[in-house]
């Protein structure tokens, strides 16, 4: 998680939350970090993610809510993060955790997402082909396995891409950070 860490830059000054938080890796990983915001909220529907949840900094939250829609105020972040959330999710509800995201971000609030990676190269694709078919025919058994590049459906949810990277976090992943236009 340290790549896409690095690239959310996030500071102690600014307010993070994370959705879809499950057992709040990315928090853990966030908050060995030297430099890490004060205020983190993690939220996720499935009260036994959260209850398996590693130990966090005192100030952080962690509360039982779906992403499609968020207890907060609007414009009450600086940033969001969605890791391994959005490609398991059907467009449409990946379209509502989007606009609740750029609800609840200030604006220049930065979005930070990771996905499964699609892969770049001709015998990657050859080699995951079965996966990818697996995952579009029997979404509810192999939808984590789908690869999925959110640029576009972020963009149109009010955000501009200002960075990727990919990575390998146990599988391929791609890494994004955007920042909203609201």
């Amino acid at each position: 998680l340290s790549t896409a860490l690095d690239l959310l830059d996030a500071r102690p000054d600014e307010r993070l939350l994370d959705i879809g938080t499950g057992t709040a890796e990315l928090l853990r990983s966030l908050s060995q970090r030297p430099v890490r915001p004060e205020e983190t909220v993690g939220v996720d529907p499935c009260r036994n993610m959260l209850r398996q949840a590693a130990p966090l900094p005192e100030s952080w939250d962690l509360l039982r809510a779906s992403g499609e829609d968020l207890p907060f105020p609007d414009q009450s972040f600086d940033l969001v993060t969605a890791s391994y959330l959005l490609h398991v999710l059907d467009r449409e509800t990946r379209g509502r955790v989007i606009a609740e995201a750029a609800r609840v971000l200030k604006p220049g609030g930065r979005l930070l997402t990771i996905t499964i990676a699609p892969p770049l190269s001709a015998p990657v694709r050859l080699l995951t082909a079965p996966l990818r078919w697996a995952a579009g025919r029997w979404p509810a058994r192999f939808i984590g396995l789908q690869p999925l590049d959110p640029a576009a459906e972020i963009e149109r949810g009010g955000f501009r891409e200002v960075g990727r990277r990919r990575d390998f976090l146990g599988y391929p992943a791609l890494c994004l950070l955007a920042v909203s236009s609201g």
